[in-house]
């Protein structure tokens, strides 16, 4: 199983990543900020770049003089209040572990705490890694050299312990989509091993130059494995055929986002003849998924080529795309050869200039594979009972304030109103940790070998997920753990989630006011709260299923506001001739700037707002859109900046600032912005949906 694709197989919409203000920088407010030092808390004053006008460009105008003083970690390929935050969690994180990995063989074998201290402790036992070599990996390995033909093919990838890692397609046990009470097995396109599809078939000049250093790390880590210079290269390009030819079969990250094109149901009879060559009948079985009569396909026309591909390419160029799938899907646990060869490569994607710490990448590890083991002990010692129900009552003061912009609306009938109140009134709303952990006691862990340890913890979480099917849908799973700096919308369980570690400054300060917490953690609460209402999640019903509840007049106008969005986006340039994809940051675009003004509507209801103080010289609507602004400050190197506008469906730091507060009459008000100023929209071409 890929477990690396959580997101997707959840249907999750997540948030994402991330000198004093003078007269001359306020002169188009109606308030001056004072030169004081700063009285309040919440907003960092220091941060403020008083010689940009906050009408002008928000996001320096809110943290320029952050941007100029915290420059990229040469391990990072990006930083901002995302990554500051998870760095003081992770000081938490890893004084757990160490405890955990100095107590582990007092702990009582088989507890969480033994399991726990175990993992981390082979995994930071570089020592030992490298002198075991390839002696833990070298059963797998012959498992895949000793393959002869189809027939042994289709049974090696019908084995749950293949541990093959994402090869030719992805395959899961999720939720139903338009049966959201049920579980149904499920295929869609997967297999590649660079980030997007367009990496294999774009022939700009950048693409090339990864696709260059790509062939680079296949061939090296072919004769790391053993292979001759000329067999290497030999693997290396079948690999790449193998990889390209899947990516000319898969269907766009655009046209991902479409939820009804990708649910293609059929019966397992079907299937098997329109894919004959995967052997479902025999997957299903060995997987312990018998019983299952139907597959959900998410891209047929992929699988019809994989299918095709399988008794098309010569079974020994499949063996090589299994063997390097295995290898780099395990490397952290692999000689440092490896991992410096795996880093190499990365550095072309990321522009990172050093590695990770070897802690920081096992704690990482650790926590993919036992996070709600050790998120437990996290959440005891940094996360507050009342952390946890100001965000609750936060999250139902936005509610309402949300349940009075769908009443308001005057381009929604009312029909698709009612609809729309019984789906917000539906939310299931979590906070911090789940209500029932996970039970890791079928899970073996030791000191022996990490890459043992990656397999088993691998193996489970995919019998894990198997072993849902049939049985009632768990409404107590969470998609992220504990510690995690996220939130998210899962729409067939419509859900939203926040994790015990957003709900920290900057997000959620409990020194702070109301302003700078609705700015914070009150917009990103209607940011999960909007995906429920944009392009993607207004699909789905009150009980999560996709089932179109909208009268064709009021799509045709939610359509029409929503390319307004689109266009102002795919104008966005954060670096020369590279543009935002409208279409692609669609979802997310909307949740900004819907979360954004139900947040602020929200937040008008409070005292602070009726009082109308300021603060450290800002109104208390100055203070909600500057406290809006700082949790999105954030440095990017040019290389990550690129792969998130070709990969991720979140626009960059910049332009989820500015973008939403662009369209808000809010934000001109506060800041006493003219007509003419960048930051103010033409009113024809301004966005209002909520």
């Amino acid at each position: 199983m890929d477990l690396t694709s959580i997101a997707r197989r959840l249907s999750l919409a997540v948030l994402g990543l991330g000198s004093l203000a003078t007269t001359a920088a306020m002169a188009q407010t109606t308030k001056k900020a004072p030169a004081t030092a700063q009285k309040g808390v919440g907003i960092t004053v220091a941060n403020i770049d008083p010689s940009v006008q906050p009408c002008e460009d928000f996001f320096r105008y809110a943290s320029g003089n952050w941007l100029k003083n915290n420059p990229i970690p040469a391990a990072e390929s990006r930083w901002g209040s995302f990554n500051e935050l998870a760095n003081r969690n992770n000081a938490t994180l890893r004084s757990i572990l160490n405890d955990a990995a100095k107590n582990a063989p007092k702990a009582p074998k088989g507890s969480n705490a033994q399991k726990v201290g175990d993992f981390y402790a082979s995994a930071m036992d570089s020592v030992a890694i490298d002198a075991a070599g390839l002696k833990y990996l070298q059963p797998h390995l012959n498992r895949i050299a000793a393959i002869k033909d189809l027939g042994e093919m289709q049974r090696f990838l019908a084995d749950p312990k293949a541990h093959t890692g994402s090869v030719w397609y992805g395959f899961y046990v999720g939720q139903d989509e338009k049966i959201s009470t049920q579980y149904a097995v499920q295929m869609g396109q997967g297999g590649l091993s660079l980030p997007d599809r367009d990496y294999y078939l774009k022939d700009d000049a950048r693409s090339k130059a990864i696709r260059t250093a790509y062939d680079t790390y296949l061939v090296n880590t072919f004769k790391m494995l053993g292979d001759n210079e000329a067999t290497a290269k030999a693997n290396a390009a079948a690999v790449v055929r193998i990889e390209t030819r899947l990516a000319k079969a898969s269907k766009s990250r655009v046209d991902l986002r479409d939820p009804y094109a990708n649910y293609n149901k059929m019966t397992l009879a079907q299937a098997d003849a329109a894919y004959p060559n995967l052997a479902l009948p025999l997957t299903l079985k060995e997987n312990g998924l018998a019983a299952a009569q139907e597959v959900i396909i998410g891209q047929p026309e992929f699988l019809k080529e994989v299918s095709a591909m399988l008794k098309e390419e010569p079974i020994a160029d499949q063996k090589q795309y299994l063997r390097f799938h295995l290898v780099s899907s395990v490397t952290a646990a692999l000689p440092q050869t490896f991992i410096d060869e795996s880093f190499r490569f990365s550095q072309t994607l990321s522009g990172a200039k050093k590695q990770q710490p070897r802690w920081k990448r096992t704690l990482s590890a650790t926590d993919r594979a036992l996070g709600e083991a050790f998120g437990q002990i996290y959440v005891e010692k940094a996360f507050t009972p009342t952390a946890k129900a100001k965000a609750k009552e936060m999250i139902e003061n936005l509610r309402v304030a949300y349940a009075d912009r769908i009443r308001a609306t005057d381009w929604m009938s009312e029909g698709t109103k009612k609809e729309a109140l019984t789906k917000l009134n539906a939310f299931v709303v979590k906070i911090g940790y789940p209500d029932k952990w996970k039970d890791y006691s079928a899970l073996t862990v030791s000191r022996e070998s990490y890459l043992k340890n990656l397999l088993a913890a691998r193996e489970w979480a995919s019998k894990d997920e198997i072993s849902k099917f049939g049985k009632p849908i768990d409404r107590n799973e969470w998609g992220m753990t504990p510690p995690t700096v996220n939130a998210y919308y899962n729409p067939p369980m419509n859900e939203i989630v926040f994790p015990a570690g957003i709900l920290q400054p900057p997000f959620y300060d409990p020194k702070a006011d109301d302003a700078v917490n609705y700015g914070g953690i009150g917009a990103v609460i209607g940011h999960e709260m909007t995906h429920g209402f944009d392009d993607q999640g207004r699909q789905y019903d009150s009980q999560g299923n996709l089932r179109d509840w909208w009268t064709k007049e009021d799509a045709d106008k939610f359509n029409a506001k929503a390319d307004i969005v689109g266009k102002q986006y795919d104008a966005f340039m954060p670096l020369d001739s590279v543009h935002v994809n409208g279409k692609l940051t669609m979802g997310e675009n909307l949740a900004d700037l819907g979360g954004l003004t139900i947040a602020y509507a929200a937040f008008k209801k409070t005292p602070q707002a009726k009082a109308g103080k300021t603060i450290d010289g800002f109104t208390p609507e100055q203070r909600f859109f500057l406290g809006y602004a700082q949790i999105w400050r954030n440095n990017s190197r040019p290389e990550a900046l690129r792969q998130q506008v070709q990969t991720d469906p979140h626009s960059p730091a910049e332009f989820r600032t500015n973008g939403p507060l662009m369209n808000m009459p809010e934000f001109f008000e506060a800041f006493g912005c003219k007509d003419g100023s960048k930051m103010m929209r033409p009113t024809a071409d301004r966005s209002k949906i909520w």
